[in-house]
């Protein structure tokens, strides 16, 4: 494990947990990578902290605001209301100095403040200037989000922003991307995708889950639902606090393995699980890069499987070389942090038959997140034999690993009779929002219990 830290981002530290033993003719090595930031706790301002960029005495930071304005919002009246106040909620929350802008979204985006394709810079003046913008929103028109995330991107990357800005967006959305093509939607995250972050929320129950939770996925933020439009202001200012201590944007873990060996997949798995196997960026010979986003106080686990040549018996090699970097626009990078990932090939049974705990234990909370999401589909399409044998798999999954919070959330739509051996009955009414929750939370996991 190695750390290395500049003054103006917290520092790093990368663990490597794996059984690097594997038997004759074996190929095929997991690692699970846990990486942490620590030391970034100087947000706000506190009396002695180090200043690091903005006024407000923490990183500079950008934050587009996306609030839906079509015209299901006024369906019930609850929701726009509860949406206007979670949203002037979140602009209290902005620290002093941090750039933010404010966008109504229907089949078209409008800025709503500070206007004239500008950032407004948070202070006590702007942010009662935007609270009173928001105060005149109403619902009315349609749903093309993609034209809301291309508007957050330009005014997030307008000349009024540093380079080196934290850049975060959150997006409330009530219902289903009508006025636009799926195909618009994908091209606007790819082309958005490593340029912010977005943290999304579907409120109420009318929109696509899916939907919702790929955004998030595409532009590394989080996605849930707030089902009661009386729970937005509080999600929206945890949301908001969580967006104001990321210290250090685009950080990117940095694979390097040597002539012979391959990359077979690298996915997050906690705090939730993200594929990130097919975001891979050429970085030199040998060596790929995997975005992560961006960091505050945190600590996040990565599983990587690295296939290796064949070897003799009593070797041993360097399978791959894990960093944690941060690119620079000349095509350099800052390290961060690294760690290594071995494979020694041996004879001893017990020691390369042995599963290494937090690779058994994310190996199954990745299958949970699967069979969750199968489960649902099958129930969908009225498979119920096909439903029934996903979600048993699912319970018994989450029982083994102790996920209390899915499993709580699986008995809201299936009977549990034998939890352990994941003998289920699939309930024969569920609320919409409970198949709903299950469906945007089941990539959550718990992590292993060292």
């Amino acid at each position: 494990m190695a750390n290395f830290s500049k003054s103006n981002v917290p520092q790093f530290s990368v663990e490597v947990y794996q059984n690097e033993y594997l038997p004759e003719g074996g190929r095929e090595v997991n690692a699970i990578v846990t990486v942490t930031s620590t030391g970034g706790g100087t947000i706000g301002g506190a009396v002695g902290a180090p200043q690091l960029h903005s006024p407000g005495g923490g990183p500079d930071a950008a934050v587009a605001l996306m609030v839906d304005c079509s015209g299901s919002m006024d369906y019930p009246p609850t929701k726009m209301r509860g949406a206007r106040d979670a949203s002037a909620a979140a602009i209290d929350t902005l620290r002093d100095g941090v750039r933010f802008a404010v966008i109504a979204g229907t089949h078209v985006a409008k800025e709503v403040y500070p206007g004239g394709g500008r950032v407004a810079i948070a202070d006590p003046s702007t942010r009662e200037q935007a609270k009173q913008a928001l105060r005149k929103l109403s619902a009315g028109g349609g749903t093309a989000i993609g034209t809301w995330l291309r508007l957050a991107d330009r005014l997030l990357s307008s000349a009024d922003v540093p380079a080196s800005a934290v850049r975060h967006g959150i997006l409330l959305t009530d219902g289903r991307n009508e006025h636009e093509s799926p195909e618009d939607l994908r091209t606007t995250l790819d082309a958005c995708a490593g340029r912010f972050t977005c943290d999304a929320r579907g409120v109420g129950t009318d929109w696509e889950v899916k939907e919702v939770t790929g955004i998030a996925s595409a532009l590394l933020g989080t996605a849930d639902i707030v089902a009661d439009p009386a729970h937005l202001t509080d999600d929206f200012t945890q949301m908001m606090e969580t967006a104001m201590g990321k210290e250090v944007a685009d950080v990117a873990l940095r694979l390097w393995t040597p002539l012979g060996s391959e990359i077979k997949f690298v996915k997050q798995v906690a705090p939730t699980v993200e594929e990130l196997t097919e975001r891979r960026t050429e970085s030199g010979p040998r060596a790929g890069d995997y975005p992560t986003g961006s960091w505050g106080d945190e600590s996040r686990d990565y599983h990587v499987c690295v296939q290796v040549p064949n070897a003799e018996l009593g070797q041993e090699m360097l399978a791959a070389r894990v960093s944690l970097v941060i690119p620079q626009p000349d095509g350099s990078a800052q390290t961060l942090s690294q760690g290594l990932v071995r494979a020694v090939w041996t004879d001893d049974m017990a020691a390369s038959t042995s599963i290494n705990p937090q690779v058994a234990h994310y190996t199954g909370q990745a299958e949970l997140a699967q069979v969750i999401q199968q489960g649902l589909d099958a129930r969908k399409a009225g498979d119920v034999d096909g439903a029934t044998a996903k979600l048993g798999r699912a319970v018994q999954l989450a029982a083994l690993s102790g996920n209390a919070d899915t499993a709580k959330l699986l008995s809201k739509v299936v009977d549990v009779v034998d939890a352990a051996e994941g003998t289920v009955r699939l309930k024969a009414k569920v609320a919409e929002a409970d198949e709903m929750t299950l469906e945007t939370r089941s990539t959550k996991t718990v992590r292993v219990k060292k």
